[in-house]
Formats: structure tokens, C-alpha cells, sequence
């Protein structure tokens, strides 16, 4: 016998919010909240469930019965299909509008702390074209659209250079325009994709681990800098320099072109050689006079404007008048330790990721800055009572850890040496509050901006500042 089918309909239901990970939010006539993948605040609309969990539904719209007065049309042909920009059908003040909801909630409600009125978020000036980072993977099985399928014809060249479709390790959507990073961004991709396969170059099959191209990755700087590096599974040679010089020759503003031959199962860079075709092995950003060395395997916050924008924030809520120790944790490549250096005594960085230490080493030399220190392992262990008595107590913590957060360990560190002042950094609210609520003993938030770093998406990073209690 079949299992029983629990799929609900629910008929001409309001979405009233918008909720963790980009869901639309409605509330079912049983009582049960109603996480919705294609819908805005305002519409009315007949949902389909697709899962059911004890408090709450997963589900679909069907049909639109009223469209909301917050809708947009959305810019890319690819919305809906693509997962990058779930948003684009809500207008931007509405967006910043559900980020500013989305971390007072957080706080308030997770962490259970009292708040100062928090300052309204601060929106990106670019909504489109804002990242410095792409990157796009090949394939020889392309996603191919409802209408596609129901055509009925046979489409003989299936390759794609895109994004993966949500939830599918194996489908790429090819991608003919892309609206996060600005020209000659799409330029590149569209001629490498049409130099490939003019020339009969094999795009990759992940399922059967081969062919000649697997990925390509796009950065740039507000400088104008471009770095591109195409990563082959197969190593041929002649190939792969006929590609590489035919980019070199069209693009001649590339700064750094490089590749990657990787015949591992994954396609991360991080433990591959990289190789350099032409131009240097790496580019520069620039910030308030400082020069950051960004090579292939380099993390650099992908919104260069509205990074910008967070490290000053977060330098006013340090308010450093020049006689400080600062500990920066969680520094990756020490820019805001870099950043805040001149308004400091000194600055220690302490980072898990030996290459991200590397490059903040250079960069700081570069840089001709002498009171920034920085060192490498893993937070819990290197962050200790033994490295605060070498290292001296500070005066300020500026601490910018992963979505995860900070290990507990790492907080019962910070309050046993009770600087006067921390500045907590994040792209998760969510366990940004829950470590407030271990601090909160000890520390009052005093100041709170969330930060719009991803237009279009629903993520937020979000600064907080605490001060010691007396």
C-alpha cells in the first residue's frame, strides 16, 4: 500500500512576512506557519505544501490571486531558475526593510538581551553589479527549462557555463547575463563559452569525472584590476593554451590570468597549484590609501564598496583613541586589523587559515604598518590565557567569526579578560545573538547597524558594539 499523500492545499492565504533563508512567511488557517519559495509580502496566493513539520509547512504557490504593491519586475531572464538573487522580485527598500526585521528579531528574540535603538541598516549604493567574485562551472548536461522539455526537441549541444541549480549538484544553468558583477564580467564568460565549444573543447561531466574545462573564476577590484583563472580536469596542453591565449588577446585589460589543473572528485582550489599564463599572479584593492594583495586563493569580502563601509563602521564603534591594544579575531587576511591600525597602539590578528595569515603578513609590510601582529591556528587553541599574558590584555576586541559563530570556549575567554569594549561582527544574526546572550552578564549592547552586503538576497551582516558593564 502507498504511503498517504499529506500534501495540503491551502487556498487564498496572505503572505504577511519574510523569513530566514529568503522564504516568504504565511500563517495556515490551523494555526501552522507557512514557509513559501516564490512569493512576496502582500501577495494572496493558494499554497501547496511540500513538507509538513510539527509546527510548521513547506510549500509552493500556485496561483496568485493579488500580487503585492512591494513587488518589482524582476531584471534577469534567469530569476526564478537560478538561486543567486532570490529577491529581485521585491523592491530594494523593502528587502533592506525585512534584513533591518530579520536582526532586530534576532536579537531580541533569540538572545533575549535589552537593545539600544537600533541605527537603520545601511543599504549598498550598487543594488546590481556589486560583487568582485564569480564563479561559474562547466558542464556538458545542461539544465534544460520546462519550456525546453516540453518542445520535444532534441538539442544537441547541451554545454553550459553557469551557476549550479539549487539542491543539484550536477545541473549548471547556463547563464547568458549575469547582474552581480559588472563588465567585462559576462564578456569573459559568454567568449570563453563560445571559444569552447567552436573548438570543440569537452565541458566537464560530473557524473563520469571527465573533460578539458571544470570552472572559471572572475575577480575584480574598484581599482580596475581583473583576475581570471579557468580550471581544466584533462591536462592537455595545446588545448589549454589555445583557450588561455585567445582570452589573453581579447581581454588585454586582464591583469592576471591563471589556471588550475585539478583532477581531484571536488573542484576547490585551495590545495591545487596555481599556475600563472600571463600578468601577475595576483591584483590589488585599494581602501583609504592601503593596498591589499588579492592572489587566487585569497578570501576579500565580495561587496569592496560596502566592505568599506562595515570596516568604518565597525573602526567608529571601536572608538580608538591611540594608546589601545586591539585583538582582531578572526582576522582572514588582516584588513580590518590593517584598517584600524593608524588609531591604535597595536593590533593582533589571530586566524585559523595559514594562507589568509600569509597574505596578511605581506600586506601589512606592504602597507609599511608596524604595530599590527598577526597568527595563525585554531581560535580555542591559540586564543588562550597563556597568549593574552604574552601577548598583553586588551583594551578592545573586534572579533568577526564564521556563520557558526564563536566556539563557547572563545567566549568564556573574552569574559575572563572583560575588555572594555567589544565589537562583534557577523553574517549570521542568529548566532550572533546567541553569544550576546553569554556576554550579556557582562557587556550591554550599546550600539547596533546592520549592513547590507548582498542585494538582492536575503543575507545581512550585522555590527554590534558592547561595552563592559561597571
Amino acid at each position: 500500500m502507498g504511503r498517504r499523500n499529506r500534501n495540503k492545499l491551502f487556498t487564498e492565504i496572505e503572505v504577511t512576512d519574510a523569513g530566514a533563508k529568503g522564504k516568504a512567511v504565511a500563517k495556515t488557517p490551523d494555526g501552522r506557519v507557512v514557509f513559501i519559495d516564490n512569493a512576496v509580502p502582500g501577495d494572496v496566493v493558494d499554497i501547496q505544501t511540500t513538507k509538513k513539520r510539527k509546527s510548521y509547512y513547506q510549500g509552493t504557490a500556485t496561483e496568485f490571486h493579488k500580487l503585492s504593491s512591494k513587488r518589482t519586475e524582476p531584471v534577469c531572464q534567469h530569476f526564478g531558475t537560478c538561486g543567486g538573487c532570490k529577491w529581485q522580485n521585491m523592491e530594494y527598500r523593502y528587502q533592506l526593510e525585512y534584513k533591518q526585521n530579520e536582526v532586530e528579531n534576532n536579537l531580541r528574540r533569540l538572545g533575549k538581551i535589552e537593545l539600544p535603538e537600533v541605527t537603520p541598516i545601511l543599504g549598498s549604493k550598487d543594488i546590481y553589479f556589486y560583487r568582485n567574485k564569480m564563479e561559474f562551472s562547466f558542464s556538458d548536461s545542461r539544465w534544460l527549462t520546462q519550456k525546453e522539455i516540453q518542445s520535444g526537441e532534441n538539442i544537441e549541444n547541451r554545454n553550459a557555463l553557469g551557476f549550479h541549480i539549487p539542491g543539484m549538484w550536477d545541473k549548471i544553468l547556463d547563464i547568458k547575463k549575469c547582474h552581480l558583477q559588472e563588465d567585462p564580467s559576462n564578456e569573459i564568460r559568454n567568449f570563453v563559452k563560445t571559444f569552447a565549444t567552436e573548438n570543440e573543447m569537452a565541458f566537464f561531466n560530473t557524473r563520469q569525472q571527465e573533460g578539458l574545462l571544470r570552472t572559471l573564476m572572475i575577480r575584480t577590484t574598484s581599482t580596475g584590476e581583473i583576475m581570471v583563472l579557468i580550471q581544466f580536469y584533462e591536462d592537455r596542453k595545446d588545448q589549454r593554451e589555445l583557450l588561455l591565449q585567445a582570452v589573453a588577446q581579447k581581454f588585454p585589460q586582464i591583469t592576471s590570468l591563471q589556471y588550475v589543473i585539478n583532477q581531484k572528485a571536488n573542484d576547490t582550489i585551495y590545495d591545487q597549484e596555481v599556475i600563472c599564463f600571463q600578468g601577475r599572479d595576483h591584483i590589488f584593492e585599494e581602501m583609504e590609501g592601503l593596498k591589499f594583495k588579492i592572489n587566487a586563493k585569497s578570501f576579500y569580502q565580495t561587496n569592496s564598496e560596502q566592505a568599506y563601509n562595515l570596516y568604518k563602521i565597525t573602526r567608529e564603534y571601536a572608538q580608538l583613541k591611540g594608546d589601545e591594544l586591539v585583538y582582531d579575531l578572526y582576522t582572514g587576511t588582516g584588513t580590518i586589523a590593517q584598517f584600524i591600525a593608524r588609531s591604535a597602539k597595536k593590533v593582533i590578528g589571530v586566524e585559523a587559515v595559514p594562507e589568509a595569515i600569509k597574505d596578511a603578513k605581506e600586506n601589512a609590510q606592504n602597507n609599511n604598518i608596524e604595530n599590527v601582529e598577526f597568527y595563525v591556528g585554531d581560535m580555542r587553541k591559540v586564543f588562550t590565557s597563556g597568549f593574552v599574558a604574552k601577548h598583553g590584555k586588551p583594551d578592545v576586541i573586534i572579533t568577526d567569526p564564521p556563520r557558526d559563530g564563536m566556539h563557547q570556549d572563545v567566549v568564556n575567554q573574552i569574559i575572563g579578560i572583560l575588555p572594555e569594549r567589544i565589537v562583534y561582527v557577523s553574517c549570521n544574526s542568529a548566532t550572533q545573538a546567541r553569544d550576546l546572550a553569554l556576554l550579556d552578564a557582562h557587556y550591554k549592547v550599546t550600539a547596533v547597524r546592520p549592513v547590507d552586503m548582498f542585494p538582492q538576497t536575503h543575507h545581512v551582516e550585522n555590527v554590534v558594539c558592547l561595552e563592559k558593564r561597571s
